[in-house]
């Protein structure tokens, strides 16, 4: 679907293009342009949400009563592809676009005037803590425990996969608080406070050799009963509203559509320099691709839509999800083939990685050869193998999708 602007849509891209333009740093472009995965490095990631919480922009789908930029679909499909154009790394989706949604939705005015403000402000930095060890795709059989004592609940156990918990200063957090039979109920929805004693982070590192995972662990923290968002023992009422913004939140096509115009510059300078024609078989899978992303974009228009005015996405947060991560792997697949050789040496030294690099010894700079896309490319392809796992894998969306679509 190609989308036709209108004239207050067009003053708004320019408005944004303007906005990029004067308070996009070379420092804080150069972490955009050459992130390794879907997270910036924390300090720049940080200090663009600064510049954009100052404009009124930190958060684009919140409503403005509570800070938010209050856009259209449209206008968050226009910011979303001229942020990736421009070379600006997102904001953290963990606070701004899964917590706070869900802090609006079923927040008490105490915890929204609380939480949402230092959010914005970046006094908060969130993380997830869903995934245990024996608890991944099948969210709803986690054990971590939580025991009411008074006004506290008592919290013990683990959570693992636990993006940029090493940095992060509050966690939402799914814990046991009952045993039923329905392994759904008696689960809560625990707002925790990541400096509380009894928390122990530690690195997990990747195959890329960026520390961005951890598992956390949990010896009797003690969490005040005023943290709980929702009611006591319906936490997975909270976790489905919230998983609707994780993996049908996100509008994947028109950074898809960025990667695509990159790389197709990047051949053109490959090829100007080297006079060497592109394969033919790789033109025709970049052409594919291309169509596919304007289906995933006529979907996403639909479901953006739908949720600009309070709908919910229902099943097609799963279509979105499943469409969007597969694209996304493709897109790496068909950089890492027009990156050629150079692809093969590990050249971490050029990228922004979204953690720390344990145990890379070399300077920022230091790469062996190519251009610094072809350095990239084989570290974006490692890190996006995780994009159909996370949030729910694929496979589990697709049974969601059989379920309440087809009644299989």
């Amino acid at each position: 679907m190609t989308l036709s602007l209108s004239p207050a849509d067009e003053a708004f891209r320019q408005e944004v293009r303007e906005f990029l333009a004067t308070y996009l740093t070379p420092d804080i472009r150069r972490s955009g342009s050459r992130m390794t995965s879907v997270y910036a490095d924390h300090t720049s990631q940080m200090a663009w949400q600064a510049i954009l919480h100052a404009k009124g922009w930190a958060a684009p789908g919140w409503p403005t009563e509570y800070g938010g930029a209050g856009w259209s679909a449209v206008q968050r499909h226009i910011y979303a592809r001229e942020r990736v154009l421009a070379g600006a790394p997102p904001t953290s989706p963990m606070g701004i676009n899964m917590a706070g949604p869900a802090i609006i939705g079923y927040g008490t005015p105490e915890q929204k005037e609380f939480f949402l403000p230092r959010m914005l402000n970046g006094e908060h930095f969130w993380c997830q803590g869903y995934s245990e060890p024996q608890a991944g795709s099948d969210l709803a059989a986690l054990q971590m425990r939580a025991d009411r004592d008074g006004d506290h609940f008592v919290c013990s156990g683990s959570k693992i996969w636990l993006t940029h918990a090493n940095v992060a200063n509050w966690m939402f957090c799914l814990v046991r608080t009952t045993r039923s039979e329905r392994k759904q109920q008696g689960i809560t929805f625990l707002l925790i406070d990541m400096t509380t004693p009894g928390i122990e982070v530690r690195p997990i590192v990747m195959n890329s050799g960026e520390w961005i995972q951890n598992q956390v662990f949990f010896d009797n923290v003690r969490v005040p009963v005023s943290n709980v968002l929702g009611s006591i023992d319906d936490g997975w009422t909270v976790a489905k509203y919230l998983l609707e913004f994780e993996r049908g939140g996100t509008a994947y096509a028109p950074e898809l559509r960025a990667h695509l115009d990159a790389l197709l510059e990047n051949l053109a300078v490959l090829r100007e320099r080297d006079g060497n024609p592109v394969n033919p078989l790789l033109t025709a899978r970049i052409a594919d691709f291309a169509i596919q992303i304007e289906v995933l974009d006529a979907l996403e228009m639909e479901i953006l839509s739908a949720l600009s005015v309070g709908h919910s996405t229902g099943t097609d947060a799963s279509m979105m999800k499943i469409l969007g991560t597969e694209l996304q792997q493709r897109m790496t697949e068909l950089a890492l083939e027009a990156a050629g050789p150079v692809a093969r040496a590990w050249q971490p030294g050029v990228s922004m990685p979204g953690g720390p690099m344990l145990g890379y010894p070399g300077p920022v700079e230091d790469y062996a050869s190519g251009e610094p896309w072809q350095a990239i490319a084989p570290i974006r392809y490692i890190n996006e193998r995780a994009g159909t796992i996370y949030a729910g894998t694929n496979e589990i969306q697709r049974g969601i999708i059989a379920k309440a679509e087809l009644g299989l």
